[in-house]
């Protein structure tokens, strides 16, 4: 770890730009493994002996659903304290670029933010499409959100909160004690973006590929191309366009309710981060909840857990428009296989590195855990209004990180804590339009407006809404907000050159992002160990 940490910082001495321009040094080896090498590989080495730009030998992306940076930090470090989980912040920590007494109380919407309760977890989902978002930016101006975001009324579940004016209201560390304790005491960036405006699917492929275009649809059952627009949008003449929407993964059995519906699927082209970590051997894996099949029926596996959130409303585990591996051939396992072994975890074999959440548990209890883990909680414990709520998210995100804190592993962790949306709730800040689109029929004028410069795509108009990111680690800066401009695609970098794989290529976002590095410090004291409880996201010890 010594020879690593010095190496990394002499690197950084010599070339002046980071890790990004280490990177960058090798783009042009590496791409040349990925292009065709990576058809014989080799045993992966344990997390521990591959060499890394850094200290850090294990990232583990912890990826929510579906939150706003206002929803869930709008008031940090200041809390109401009248109920829930109270929380007091250190003298010293720093105020998040959030919710301005001027905009709590003369808001340019048609409402003024509410502070939601311990009470009001559970609420209605809100509208977050491609374009709906857009519209509730207004130009910049971020005071449509009432007209073209808002659903305050959710039909058939009596449990879920709403009312007129939802979409512009949050919570604050009485709630969300979890989050705003790991941001008192490690890193929290108030300045991290979606990479384009919209819902799931769009956010989880930009996470692993930084490339929302290169999607084709196909039917359910033969995959052969066919036309849809739901699917595809400004499909090409081969049918291939850009991803907008939550389509299900062509590559998994799953999709479509376990095959008894018969929407088309997508397919994605290109490369993904999962073929750069098999190109240069390094252990990977995404987890999700609910992924491990239930049984079989027609010759498909079937995803059938399920799971009730805190209000007793029952919730399928597994999505799979949220598994972003599974539009990809290269990385899909379509039939949910399982690891051939615990030790096999994080190698390519019959479950090519797509698994269930407890075999991350299985492979960090036996002290292998993969270099490279993302981890997607089960639905009803995402984060995702409408099914989930933040107190079931708290406890799926606390309990994975006491455990990876209580493990061999954490001293060369990081963790990184994100989001793939907004879910349409109201942020006050308007992102930096970095690349448009040419396709007026989706798009808005400040979209349309702005030049295509990273690939010549359209419908890949971002950035999109703020979104929170924390940095969970002992390499955190603690209590520590960061204001670098970064998006998804900056934890796809992060990966990319702490192992020296390249970029994605091919108009990938990953080339122009902001990266994670100023909320990181190799070179102070550690950040402690801070155990949480699950339940009331309280400090423990």
């Amino acid at each position: 770890m010594d020879r690593a940490f010095g190496g990394w910082r002499r690197k950084r001495a010599l070339l002046g730009g980071g890790a990004l321009a280490v990177a960058a040094g090798v783009a042009v080896a590496v791409t040349t493994a990925v292009g065709g090498a990576s058809a014989q590989p080799l045993q992966p080495q344990h997390a521990e002996g591959i060499h890394t730009a850094t200290p850090i030998k294990h990232v583990v992306v912890i990826f929510g659903e579906n939150i706003s940076f206002d929803h869930y930090f709008g008031t940090y470090p200041d809390a109401a304290n009248t109920d829930g989980t109270p929380f007091t912040a250190a003298r010293d920590t720093p105020h998040a670029d959030g919710l301005t007494p001027h905009l709590l109380k003369n808001n340019p919407n048609a409402y003024n933010p509410k502070r939601l309760s311990p009470g009001q977890a559970l609420t209605c989902d809100q509208n977050h499409n491609y374009g709906a978002e857009q519209k509730a930016f207004d130009g910049g101006k971020m005071d449509k959100f009432v007209e073209h975001t808002e659903t305050d009324k959710c039909t058939g579940q009596p449990i879920l909160f709403g009312e007129p004016g939802l979409v512009m209201d949050y919570y604050d560390g009485n709630t969300v004690t979890g989050m705003w304790n790991y941001a008192q005491h490690y890193a929290l960036s108030d300045n991290s973006f979606n990479t384009v405006f919209g819902p799931s699917t769009p956010g989880a492929i930009n996470l692993i590929s930084g490339q929302t275009h290169g999607i084709q649809a196909v039917d359910p059952v033969t995959h052969k191309p066919v036309s849809d627009s739901y699917v595809v949008a400004s499909p090409d003449s081969s049918g291939v366009g850009t991803v907008i929407n939550d389509p299900d993964p062509a590559y998994d059995d799953c999709s479509d309710k376990n095959h008894t519906a018969t929407d088309n699927l997508g397919v994605m082209q290109g490369q993904n981060v999962g073929d750069l970590l098999n190109a240069r051997h390094v252990t990977w894996g995404w987890f999700q909840g609910g992924f491990r099949p239930t049984g079989t029926a027609n010759g498909y596996a079937v995803c059938g857990q399920t799971h009730t959130n805190i209000g007793g409303n029952s919730a399928v585990d597994y999505s799979p428009h949220h598994e972003p591996f599974q539009y990809y051939k290269s990385t899909a396992n379509e039939k949910h296989l399982p690891p051939s072994s615990v030790a096999a975890i994080g190698q390519t074999d019959q479950a090519n590195h797509q698994y269930d959440i407890t075999d991350f548990d299985a492979a960090l209890t036996a002290g292998t855990m993969p270099a490279v883990s993302f981890l997607k909680a089960p639905e009803y414990q995402d984060g995702h209004a409408g099914y989930s709520d933040p107190l079931d998210e708290q406890q799926f995100v606390v309990n994975e990180i006491n455990k990876i804190q209580h493990s061999r592993d954490w001293d060369s962790t990081a963790i990184v804590l994100a989001y793939d949306d907004s879910d349409g709730w109201y942020d006050h800040v308007a992102s930096k339009i970095v690349n448009g689109s040419h396709d007026a029929s989706q798009d808005s004028a400040m979209c349309t407006g702005k030049k295509t410069d990273v690939g010549d795509f359209a419908d890949r108009c971002g950035y999109g809404p703020r979104l929170p990111l924390l940095v969970v680690s002992p390499f955190a800066k603690t209590n520590f907000i960061d204001h670098t401009q970064t998006d998804q695609t900056s934890v796809l970098q992060l990966i990319e050159d702490n192992w020296f794989t390249g970029r994605i290529g091919g108009g990938s976002f990953d080339s122009r992002a902001g990266g994670l590095w100023n909320m990181l410090d190799f070179h102070g004291r550690p950040a402690p160990a801070v155990e949480l409880d699950p339940k009331t996201g309280a400090v423990v010890r």
